[in-house]
């Protein structure tokens, strides 16, 4: 077992003591696309641990990995075929050890993404229900059923896949002809929850990795494992996808509480505060606020906040009502901007210094925040890839139908005037990267003080140095229209997301802006699109 870290640290606001994760910067690694370590083309486990140091500098908490396990990729590898091995194409279970002792001994913790709602068709289980057939025992940790119509050559039920097509695909065997379920692609089966097996198994899956040093898991789909019962109809046509919170019957169900509250009872087993984040995309947030009851999860991504406009009153509704849903289950807000499966934000919004004005946003809000590689390097969405090289299923399922996931996951560069901008030794990558990446990379922001990079290596240091930042309260200010001012102890966030410069009182000392600032005569010009943190 790898060495353990502190097990909390001091919220400086409140004057308590409360866990790590509740302040805690966690920047997420998509494998794949982070650091080639063998020069084959594709990020590894041992290219990612080269690069702890970076993240170290950078000023993070915590990494959170995508999926390295054993898998067919059929869905970037969250179809997983063994849950306890790591895929080839990524290292070995030495190379994950390492990565965690590596970063243990930097003062990072570590979050792997745990898939539970599904897996892939190769996986034992699955292969082994097909070779036996119907009635067999194992079909019942899936969702096996009979067709309607005359010769069974329905569907069992109306539901829809988030790749788009039907949820069910049907057992071509002779002699068999039974659909089992699958929310995403037909390569990835659900698990039926209310089997015994299946939940042993993942109480054996958590505690492999616990034991292993790791410091929490992300939880993928945690809204989906538990379906209503009888599988109903839906009824009606509803418009499916990865970012859909309709009210569903195989989403969002009370029985996954069950679950995730045995799941928190063997974190609370560990040392050194190991945590779960939900990946819940709910009706509401006060929905979402269930999963964080004290006895359940530790954070939940906030998937309103990552949808929200560049718009003032649309940000501070949100902010208010999740920092509403969070108090009665004091849980900490937790705030993300881009991610694998979303446009990153400088796209979605627009421009560079929206992005960057977003970022200083996001990280002077109270509560915990997650960042997405290559964010920091202000990184654009690619939109140009061409069709040969995409991957993503939902692609190719449904004539491109939210298929865009691919240009969020081109590799991240480093350095160097040639692909693959020092991601790895060969001259490619899984995904080509842009010639105009050379300019954003490592190697080029780093020194520059008006950089991308720097202003996150700025932010995030003065996170930690500032007593008002982290988790805690805010207290909105007066500000003109299209801006965004609130106070928090010994800070002040304004933020212009108007269209034109405006103009009020410096409520303090310049610690960081996103644009260049004056002050003078006791009033500043806050540019349009830009964000300024002040020290009171």
């Amino acid at each position: 077992m790898t060495q353990e870290l502190a097990p909390d640290v001091h919220d400086r606001s409140a004057g308590r003591h409360t866990g790590w994760w509740r302040s805690a910067v966690i920047y997420q690694v998509y494998v794949r696309s982070f650091a080639d370590g063998n020069g084959d083309g594709n990020g590894d486990l041992p290219g990612a641990r080269a690069r702890l140091p970076y993240l170290k500098d950078l000023g993070v908490d915590a990494v959170w990995l995508t999926p390295f396990y054993a898998s067919p990729q059929a869905d970037g590898g969250y179809d997983v075929a063994d849950y306890r091995a790591v895929d080839p194409m990524f290292g070995t279970l030495t190379d994950i050890d390492d990565l965690v002792r590596d970063a243990h001994a930097l003062d990072l913790r570590v979050i792997v993404d745990l898939v539970p709602n599904h897996c892939s068709d190769q996986h034992e289980w699955f292969k082994q229900a097909l070779r036996e057939g119907p009635g067999s025992p194992l079909r019942e940790r899936f969702h096996f059923r009979p067709g309607k119509g005359e010769q069974g050559e329905l569907p069992p039920n109306d539901w829809n896949s988030l790749f788009g097509g039907p949820a069910w695909t049907r057992v071509e065997a002779e002699g068999d002809g039974e659909w089992f379920l699958h929310l995403f692609a037909p390569e990835q089966p659900d698990f039926n929850w209310e089997h015994p097996a299946v939940r042993d198994e993942f109480r054996s899956i958590l505690r492999f990795w616990l034991d292993l040093g790791v410091d929490g898991f992300r939880i993928d789909v945690a809204h989906g494992l538990v379906k209503a019962a009888g599988l109903p109809d839906i009824g009606h046509n509803v418009e499916m996808g990865l970012l859909n919170t309709d009210e569903l019957p195989f989403f969002d169900q009370d029985g996954v509480h069950e679950i995730y509250r045995d799941w928190r009872s063997i974190l609370d087993e560990y040392p050194g505060e190991r945590i779960a984040v939900a990946e819940a995309w709910t009706p509401t947030l006060e929905r979402s606020a269930r999963y964080l009851r004290p006895d359940e999860l530790h954070q939940a991504f906030n998937f309103e906040y990552v949808m929200a406009g560049w718009d003032a009153a649309e940000l501070r509704r949100i902010i208010d009502e999740t920092l509403a849903a969070m108090a009665p289950v004091d849980a900490p807000a937790t705030w993300v901007l881009s991610n694998h499966d979303v446009v990153r934000h400088r796209t979605r919004y627009g421009s560079l210094p929206r992005a960057r004005a977003a970022a200083l946003l996001m990280l002077a809000l109270p509560g915990s925040t997650y960042l997405y590689q290559g964010e920091e390097l202000g990184l654009p969405e690619v939109t140009d890839l061409p069709d040969s090289v995409r991957q993503d299923p939902s692609f190719f399922r449904d004539n491109g139908q939210e298929g865009l996931r691919d240009g969020c996951r081109v590799p991240i560069p480093w350095g160097g005037d040639r692909p693959s901008y020092g991601f790895g030794a060969s001259e490619g990558s899984w995904l080509p990267q842009p010639a105009r990446w050379q300019d954003l990379s490592v190697q080029a922001q780093t020194g520059d003080p008006g950089s991308t990079l720097e202003l996150y290596r700025a932010a995030l240091r003065l996170r930690r140095e500032l007593p008002g930042l982290g988790d805690g309260e805010l207290e909105w200010l007066e500000a003109p229209e299209g801006v965004l001012a609130f106070a928090r102890p010994g800070f002040v966030c304004t933020v212009n997301l108007g269209a034109a410069e405006a103009e009020m009182a410096a409520p303090g000392e310049v610690a960081l802006s996103s644009e260049p600032v004056v002050v003078r005569g006791g009033l500043v010009r806050i540019p349009a699109d830009s964000c300024i943190w002040w020290a009171v």
